[in-house]
Parts: C-alpha cells; structure tokens; sequence
C-alpha cells in the first residue's frame, strides 16, 4: 500500500489533519503522521518507508532524501521551498512540489496587520499614523503580493508593484501601479512589502544601496525570507536614519543588537507564523494531499518545482 507521511515539527490544525487523511485514504493510500518531532533524526527515521511526504517548514535535506528509500514525491505545503534539497531530490528521481497560493492571503493579512502595529506605535496609547494615502510598494507580484495589493488598497494605499515576471497589464488591471525597476519601487515608496523568494538571485539583495532610496519615513516589510535580507545593511539603516523601520516575520541573526538599540522601529513576530492560520493549515495540507494522489495515480507534475 502506498505510505505517504506528513512530517511536521509544528503540526497542522487538527481539521487540516483530517482533511488530509480524508484525501489519502479515499485514494486507497495509508497516512503516517510525525507530528512535534524535536530530532531530524526522527523524520530520517519515519521516510525510510513511506512513498510520499508533505512537510512544512521541515528540512527535507540530502540526509533525509537518501533515507527515502521508496520516496516518489515530497510536497511543501506553502509556496516557498528552499527548505527541500531540490538537488539530491532530482539526483534521486524524486519530484519536488509546492503548493503556490493556498497561504497567500494569510500572509498578506499578516504583513499588513504589522504595517497597522507599527503605524499606531505597537499600540502604546501614543498618537500615531494612518496608512491610508501612504505610498507601498510590492516587490514580487505573486500570489501574496496580489493579497496585499488588495487588502492595502481597502486601506486606501497607493499601492505600486514590481516584478519582472509579471507583465504590467496583468499589474495595472488591479488598479496598481506599475513600476519598471526595483531601485525605482524603493525611491517612490515609504512601505516596502517584500514577497521575494530566497535563490542564488536574491539572496542578501535586500542591501543597503536598495533600502536607503527609500522616503522618509521608511519602512520594510519582511514576510518572506531572512536570506534575501542584508542584515548588516539594515543595521546600518538604523544606525544613518532615524525614520527607518523593519518588521519582519522572520528572525534576523543580529535581533538582540537590533532590539538593544532601535526598539521603537523594530518588530519581529516569536516564530514564522505568516501561514499560521486555521484556513492556510487546511488548504495547503489537503492541496499537498490532492496533488500527492494526483502524482500518483495519474503522473500529474503541475506543481513540480525541480523541473
């Protein structure tokens, strides 16, 4: 019987669970759950049977893709997937999926719910801002920067984008504004939202010679991921300019100085938590599920990310 494992050091809703268990076993298929695993070597352990694996934000490496003796396919249930070694997958004949979009407007809510906090002084009592009329920017027009866009402009944003793989008429029809560069996306906006994926292109590029074209006030927004950040750079940010914020979901290395020094501009959530809601859990987990049967049954690739 075809084994597939759900392998998660922080476990999906228990709704989620079953809307996955419900896809596996309608196929015919057995579910293995690894759930709060404290040890890789457990999740080395668990895939030495199994032909599919959904994971999170698990670290499916070359040691866990060489356990895999049977493995077929490994799912990340979420767009980003630098967490699964596409290398030695490919090497192994294993294919490699995400899923784009299902935690999209998750994360879009989150990074402006921490625009609002930071623009009421992380609710102080002390007079603050209003975001409407202010200038964001979007750098990467994807299934999250779409959200964003369109939640920012329910706050009366002036929302401008760039990505250069989205054609500026697929931009411009959702009433936002195109802009060609990215160094002239930073001149022109005071909120930056970064939806960026971490590659050989992009990682450390969010530097210092990019974010200091911002306006004053500045103000980046991180929900994508702690590579693609310069972190000496925005220390340095901190340091020349007072105007300057950060607010990240992702832990920077250099937290403790940041926090020591420029507090009141600095905000970082406990733990990634951009697709930690109920209905992300839900859709992400049980489209990894439908595509693992998809895979499966019928050779459906749709999602393969090591092509």
């Amino acid at each position: 019987m075809t084994k597939v494992l759900v392998a998660t050091d922080k476990p999906f809703a228990p709704v989620a669970v079953k809307g996955i268990r419900k896809v596996v076993e309608e196929a015919g298929f057995e579910l293995v759950l690894l759930e709060g695993y404290t040890a890789h070597e457990e999740f080395i352990r668990a895939v030495a049977d199994v032909d599919a694996v959904i994971i999170r934000s698990d670290k499916a490496d070359k040691s866990v893709i060489d356990a895999g003796n049977k493995l077929k396919i490994i799912v990340r249930a979420g767009a980003g997937y630098d967490n699964i070694d596409l290398q030695a997958a490919t090497a192994k004949g294993i294919v490699a999926m995400n899923t784009p979009g299902q935690n999209s407007n998750a994360v879009a809510e989150l990074a402006l719910g921490m625009m609002v906090y930071y623009a009421r002084n992380f609710y102080n009592g002390k007079s603050g801002s209003e975001l409407m009329g202010k200038k964001l920017g979007i750098h990467a027009y994807g299934y999250v920067g779409k959200n964003v866009a369109r939640i920012a402009k329910g706050f009366g944003m002036d929302v401008y984008a760039f990505d250069p793989y989205v054609p500026k008429a697929e931009i411009e029809k959702d009433g936002v504004k195109w802009i060609g560069t990215v160094e002239e996306l930073y001149a022109t906006c005071n909120y930056i939202s970064l939806h960026i994926p971490a590659n050989s292109q992009t990682k450390q590029s969010i530097n210092y010679a990019l974010i200091s074209k911002m306006p004053v006030p500045a103000c980046l927004v991180n929900t994508a991921r702690a590579e693609v950040i310069h972190e000496a750079d925005v220390l340095r940010m901190f340091e020349e300019r007072k105007d300057f914020a950060y607010l990240s979901d992702i832990e920077p290395s250099n937290k403790a100085e940041i926090e020591a020094n420029y507090k009141s501009k600095f905000f970082c959530t406990p733990k990634k938590m951009g697709a930690q809601t109920e209905e992300a859990n839900i859709n992400a987990g049980i489209a990894a599920a439908k595509q693992i049967v998809n895979y499966i049954t019928k050779g459906d690739k749709t999602f393969q990310v090591n092509k």
